[in-house]
């Protein structure tokens, strides 16, 4: 019978005095289901060691001479992880060189004098084994390991070339601006592109933010009901750019039936458009992508195939495992950092669904599969309007007071919110604020976290403090997101915390609010 790899690592490999000692340890050991290798010379032992080895066991007279030095050799190639246990049978009497010797150079070694009890040989084996186990579960360990920080290296440097990515356009973009002074009408191709290039960069951004939180189960879903045909057409919505870009040809099934969710529409929304946007990125121009929705019992099932690039069968198990791409059509995909799909699976799990993968091989497409509960609620599919519309006035008689300590940004926002029609102070620090806010008179505040000397939060906490009767608007702005800061957040006096870079329709929205 040809061992497995697993009975190779616990064999238990024997270099005995004589053949009749071997075969009366064989027997013994075999009895007691052990695996038994008997070894006619140190050479083979050190051959069968790089083969797989649980436990050495040698008669003194095996190693005299020269005969440690090869056994040395043999056990230093077992790898770092590994401290074969030795066990030695000595003979009756004093201690000899070889014995000297042999526990000199190596650690884990037991000698056992002869004659011996056959229930201690077999214990000082079973226990040596254990040990042994013990170390395999080290290897594991540390080759997990390796394969993490090969993965983690392989990522970094994945997300610093698609940072890069965008900053070269808006770099290229900002010099012409520069250089040539163009007319207004002119401008606005560059102000396109920078607005494009910066919504690529949020959104990586976000995706790193989205898998920590959800990694370490602090993301939370606000479930209503809500109907599937809005939330695949907005999904549509935010991939449509993608496919224009790419000419690919989309087809949308969705049921004839309102089909009812009980989850997060902004969630739900966010797995179907990760996963047009993955059909999009591994089809070449010009390809087809379908996204098909069924009720099918008490589930929808929600499929999105393409004609792309395909996945290969051994993938398909890690598809969705984090920082994961296909390595053969990576190059084909533009962009991503490998975890959109590991958010769609998480994010439908914790709707309650399941989702999968499959595809006939490279060059032959996939489909994604989510299955989702269905709700038995009545749903509001209206969409929320736009809080203002273009060339309008929604801030108009606001006071608004913007502090950061990053000029260009404060300088920026304060700008934005003056087109807005918002009366707009601007400070650059904490102390600055104080000093503004003493001689003019503000309806809202919207005010970096961050800042050295006296930070958003202790700033909040004075300016409450000074007016405490007036009903005032206070809005965190702050590149941070980690659990914790809400509840710290709310404490200062807040009444709202948005993250950079600011959305304009988030920060209306609660400007608006009050």
């Amino acid at each position: 019978m040809t061992a497995t790899v697993s009975e190779l690592d616990e064999r238990v490999l024997m270099r005995a005095a004589t053949a009749k000692d071997a075969t009366m340890a064989r027997a013994v050991l075999e009895r007691a289901n052990l695996i038994v290798h008997i070894c006619p010379d140190i050479e083979d032992l050190v051959r069968e060691m790089a083969r797989g080895v649980g436990v050495l066991v040698l008669a003194e007279e095996a190693i005299g001479g020269d005969k440690v030095e090869a056994l040395k050799a043999g056990l230093t190639a077992q790898g770092e992880w590994s401290d074969v246990p030795v066990i030695v049978l000595a003979r009756q009497g004093a201690d000899s060189r070889a014995i000297t010797h042999i526990m000199d150079e190596f650690a884990n070694v037991t000698v056992i004098e002869r004659p011996m009890r056959m229930t201690s040989f077999v214990s000082a084996i079973r226990t040596a084994l254990r040990a042994r186990r013990r170390q395999y579960e080290l290897r594991g360990l540390l080759a997990g390991l390796r394969e993490a920080d090969q993965r983690k290296t392989e990522f970094l440097a994945t997300l610093a070339h698609e940072l890069r990515n965008p900053l070269a356009p808006m770099s290229s973009a900002l010099t012409l601006l520069t250089l040539k002074k163009p007319t207004p009408e002119d401008a606005v191709k560059y102000y396109q592109l920078m607005g494009r290039q910066v919504d690529h960069m949020v959104r990586l951004v976000d995706d790193l933010l989205e898998v920590s939180r959800i990694t370490r189960g602090k993301i939370e879903l606000r479930k209503e009901p809500v109907v599937l045909d809005a939330v695949i057409q907005d999904a549509v919505e935010l991939s449509r750019p993608l496919f224009e870009r790419s000419a690919h040809t989309l087809k949308v099934d969705l049921a004839g039936e309102a089909l009812v969710l009980h989850g997060d529409a902004v969630r739900l929304t966010q797995v179907f458009s990760n996963l047009l946007n993955n059909a999009a990125k591994y089809t070449p121009p010009g390809g087809q992508v379908s996204i098909v929705a069924r009720a099918s019992g008490r589930q929808v099932l929600v499929e999105v195939t393409d004609n792309g690039a395909g996945i290969e069968a051994p993938m398909l198990a890690s598809i969705f495992e984090m920082f994961v791409q296909v390595s053969d059509t990576s190059r084909a995909a533009q962009g991503g950092l490998g975890i959109g799909l590991t958010l769609v699976k998480a994010l439908v799990e914790l709707h309650g669904g399941r989702v999968s993968a499959s595809s006939a091989g490279l060059g032959h497409g996939a489909t994604f599969s989510v299955w989702l509960p269905l709700s038995n609620a009545a749903a509001n599919a209206q969409r929320r309007p736009l809080p203002y519309h273009e060339g309008g006035s929604p801030l108009r008689e606001r006071a608004i007071l913007v502090v950061d300590d990053n000029v260009d940004a404060a300088n920026a926002l304060g700008e934005l919110l003056s087109s807005l029609g918002a009366s707009v102070l601007i400070a650059y620090g904490g102390e600055e604020a104080l000093g503004v806010a003493r001689t003019n008179d503000f309806d809202a505040a919207v005010l970096d976290l961050g800042m050295p000397g006296l930070d958003g939060f202790e700033l909040a906490r004075r300016l409450r403090a000074e007016q405490p009767a007036r009903k005032r608007t206070f809005i965190a702005l702050t590149g941070w997101s980690q659990q914790g800061y809400g509840e710290r957040i709310s404490k200062a006096g807040f009444d709202h915390h948005l993250l950079k870079p600011v959305s304009l329709a988030d920060l209306l929205r609660v400007l608006q609010g009050n």
